[in-house]
């Protein structure tokens, strides 16, 4: 069976045609690009090539892409959640929650700071 090599590079010019038939402009200065999955996680750019041809409302973001939880992105990344990835977001803050309350009934939390009742200044006089 023969198999036939394909060239990418001849791939890579007739979309780079098709993007220039439609009018793409680089955009310059992205430092990321993140892409929120409905699973919660996140395909993430760094210093990615972004270009954009708003009339036909199509952007093109190319580099090297990560795949990784949004947890690992935090809290980074919280002025880029918008409202669904709130659920996401709640998600994660009960399981820290679940994890500090599990902590605290295992009994290695704050033993050795004692609970004050009485205002500072009272406290401070007594010593």
């Amino acid at each position: 069976k023969v198999v036939k090599h394909q060239n990418h590079g001849a791939d890579d010019k007739q979309l780079q045609a098709q993007l220039k038939r439609l009018g793409v402009n680089n955009i310059p200065g992205i430092e990321e690009v993140n892409m929120f999955k409905e699973d919660g996680s996140v395909v993430h750019f760094l210093a990615p090539k972004v270009q954009a041809a708003v009339a036909a409302n199509t952007f093109v973001v190319t580099g090297h892409a990560d795949n990784k939880r949004l947890e690992e992105l935090l809290p980074g990344i919280i002025n880029q959640l918008g409202p669904d990835s709130l659920m996401n977001l709640k998600r994660i803050a009960e399981g820290f929650k679940a994890a500090s309350g599990d902590q605290a009934a295992g009994g290695s939390g704050d033993d050795d700071i004692p609970d004050i009742s009485k205002s500072f200044e009272e406290v401070s006089k007594e010593v």
